[in-house]
């Protein structure tokens, strides 16, 4: 072996284990460059070990201690695609939840016009059936008197029932706006009192303060003004209740309630009038005060009976006026 392919032994890296580091030795500065390794094949020789460190590495034998492998392109890709994931589901159950709790709140507003429909339907059934029977009752024989009571009464109810709930809910909706404007002035001022505020309520309810804090800022950096009404007060700003929507909706139930009893007191024998048109007014006030109970989730027995008891009590009253004049005339 020549003196120069001896030096140029000595000078080549060496990895006797696997995994460790390649260590590029100093050049020996009695060794001449010249016929010896060049930089260049050192340069080589540092490139070849590190690749093969590299895989050692990835094969879990890293060759330098408490050394981390980067992040391959592979890793960040299914990194950025869980990130993705997360958002996107984070953001359906947002949606879901937003659409749930929407259709909850449209199902209660369609329960509370169900409800106020069929009390509007039992108000027609009873003043009706209490002025029918009481004019039936001073003249029997006489069905265009019954009638012609019957329709006024009829037209009276309606108009007073529409009149009143147009003016009951105009009067809650402009309330519920004056709210809304107050919230949005009161916001404006002082949006970190605002947010305390929520986050008392919040704390009221059983969160720790941290929590109530941080769903307090959440939820004001969505919606404030939304967050307050719903939070304190129950109120929704984008929902108001239509005053001529209640109007006429109680109308058209009053007017529906009073058919019965009118049209078992017309249609009905002279003889069995009055009596028949008891039990057809107790039957439909059964039905109602039972349906209404439903509704309510309430138990049945008890709303049926309230119901039909004072139905009754309304036409035995009526009844015995009616009877009282009809003999003193």
């Amino acid at each position: 072996m020549t003196r120069n392919e001896t030096t140029t032994s000595s000078t080549r890296p060496h990895t006797e284990e696997v995994g460790q580091a390649p260590v590029v030795p100093a050049l020996d500065a009695r060794a001449p460059l010249s016929g010896a390794l060049s930089l260049a094949e050192l340069a080589d020789d540092a490139a070849q070990a590190g690749t093969q460190t590299s895989g050692d590495e990835q094969a879990g034998t890293a060759g330098v201690p408490n050394a981390t492998p980067a992040p391959s392109s592979t890793d960040v890709a299914g990194l950025a695609d869980v990130t993705d994931a997360g958002n996107v589901t984070g953001t359906a159950d947002a949606e879901a939840a937003r659409e749930s709790r929407d259709a909850a709140v449209s199902l209660a507003s369609r329960l509370n016009w169900l409800r106020a429909g069929v009390l509007g339907a039992n108000d027609g059934i009873v003043s009706v059936a209490g002025l029918v029977i009481g004019v039936a009752a001073a003249t029997p024989e006489n069905t265009g008197a019954i009638l012609t009571a019957g329709v006024a009464g009829v037209l009276a109810g309606a108009v007073s029932m529409a009149a009143g709930e147009y003016v009951s809910v105009s009067t809650q909706s402009d309330t519920e706006r004056a709210l809304v404007v107050r919230q949005r002035e009161e916001l404006a001022e002082d949006p970190e009192a605002g947010i305390d505020e929520l986050a008392s309520h919040y704390r009221a309810k059983g969160l720790s303060p941290a929590t109530a804090m941080t769903v307090a800022r959440e939820l004001t950096a969505h919606d404030a003004v939304g967050a307050h009404l719903e939070a304190e007060l129950g109120l929704r700003e984008d929902e108001y209740t239509n005053p001529w929507h209640a109007a006429f909706s109680s109308a058209v139930a009053f007017t529906l309630g009073s058919l019965l009893p009118m049209l078992a007191i017309v249609l009905l024998p002279t003889a069995v009038k009055i009596p028949l048109t008891f039990v057809a007014v107790l039957v439909g006030l059964a039905l109602t005060g039972g349906f209404s109970a439903r509704l309510g989730e309430a138990p049945v027995r008890p709303a049926v009976i309230r119901n039909m008891a004072g139905g009754a009590l309304a036409m035995v009253v009526t009844w015995g006026i009616g009877h009282l004049i009809g003999v003193s005339v």
